[in-house]
């Protein structure tokens, strides 16, 4: 029979913790579990994994399989040392192989002839199907929603490629890219484990008016020369509606003015920034080109006198 490198199975050194061991086992179930994963030797790793597990999370199995030494090579022909079955036999396990590769308990023979075919099937044990026991795989997905959406909060109904219906609540200021985890709504756990979680990651669909940056609201807001020259107070679109703000005499293109809390909600909350954007209205007439030839005499001002 081939000699069961438990250590190796799990990943984890032989000197790893009781934790450690618990969280290697956790993921490596969640990973070859039969029905989520799409490995050709699923199931057989599945239950490789359970059964190292179940020896090494037990303190008294791991103890009398370690007193075999650290010598043994994985899928090595396992000729037992000298004794060994009287440090099986001592503590309170009784040797002898089961026949067929796997025993009673669903394991390896090499594990059978360690620990005795008969302790699976032990009522006091607590053993039974307790390896089968596997939180369910997580589960990921993509939810698009507007910024209207973030801005306000929101509840969306989404319909998973399974044909599953969930109501999902957006939470006010989550930005693209962050999840919403939806505690037990992933894959279905085996043998009484939980079921894992579904994680929706976030993307928002472009505005017609308004970018996201972090948490910021950005704007570009037209305004005529006169508003720009003269200062002026006027309408701005928010997403929380709109709100009147002044124009500072003298404004230039790409000046930005920041109303504050007008972002997305958080701790601190973002800002909407507004950046000016002259337009120079169209002249259409000849007074209309008189007018701006008029403007020229008066001022003789160079915007590219400094380039």
């Amino acid at each position: 029979m081939e000699y069961k490198d438990y250590y190796k199975i799990l990943g984890v050194e032989r000197d790893a913790k009781e934790a450690e061991i618990k969280t290697a086992y956790r993921r490596l179930a969640r990973k070859y579990h039969p029905d989520v994963s799409k490995e050709s030797n699923a199931e057989e790793k599945f239950k490789e994994v359970g059964e190292a597990y179940e020896v090494l999370k037990d303190p008294q199995k791991r103890q009398a399989y370690d007193q075999l030494g650290a010598n043994w090579k994985a899928g090595q022909n396992f000729n037992p040392p000298p004794g060994w079955e009287d440090i099986f036999t001592n503590a309170g396990f009784s040797t002898g192989s089961t026949a067929g590769g796997f025993g009673t308990s669903g394991f390896s023979d090499f594990f059978e002839s360690m620990f005795g075919g008969g302790f699976a099937q032990s009522a006091t044990s607590g053993f039974g199907q307790s390896h089968m026991r596997a939180q369910g795989a997580d589960q990921h997905a993509s939810i698009t929603v507007s910024l209207e959406d973030v801005f306000n909060g929101a509840k969306k109904n989404i319909r998973l490629g399974s044909g599953r219906n969930l109501d999902v609540k957006i939470p006010k200021g989550i930005t693209s890219g962050k999840r919403i985890r939806l505690t037990g709504q992933g894959g279905a756990g085996t043998g009484g484990g939980p079921n894992g979680d579904l994680y929706l990651e976030i993307s928002i669909t472009p505005h017609r008016l308004f970018k996201l940056e972090g948490k910021d609201i950005l704007l570009d807001l037209p305004i005529t020369p006169w508003e720009a020259a003269l200062g002026a107070r006027v309408e701005v679109p928010t997403l929380g509606g709109r709100v009147e703000t002044k124009i500072p005499a003298g404004s230039q293109s790409g000046k930005k003015l920041r109303l504050k809390k007008r972002g997305l909600s958080g701790n601190p909350p973002g800002d909407q920034i507004v950046t000016l954007q002259i337009m120079i209205p169209k002249s259409t007439t000849d007074e209309d080109k008189s007018y701006f030839e008029e403007m020229a005499k008066r001022f003789p001002f160079n915007p590219r006198e400094k380039i």
